[in-house]
């Protein structure tokens, strides 16, 4: 049995030297240029979306102090 994907088309134009390494990228990460810039969304979005729950809770319980940005830049390995 062959179960098809449901995709949506985009036509996208972007700068030469920008082509050229998103093209490099996907080579380097084998896959598509398609099914690389589909991640790439997929991580912005994502990234959006946190930055907004973020945004949310820093309005609701003030700023986040520096020994909790600490705790999570050790957590995520960053700084």
């Amino acid at each position: 049995m062959v179960v098809y994907m449901q995709v949506d088309r985009f036509s996208v134009t972007m700068k030469p030297d920008l082509g050229a390494a998103v093209r490099d990228a996907a080579e380097r990460a084998g896959m598509s240029v398609s099914g690389w810039l589909a991640q790439a969304a997929e991580d912005r979005l994502r990234n959006e979306l946190l930055g907004a729950a973020l945004d949310a809770w820093e309005a609701e319980d003030g700023l986040f102090g520096d020994e909790e940005l600490d705790a999570a830049a050790a957590t995520l390995r960053i700084g």
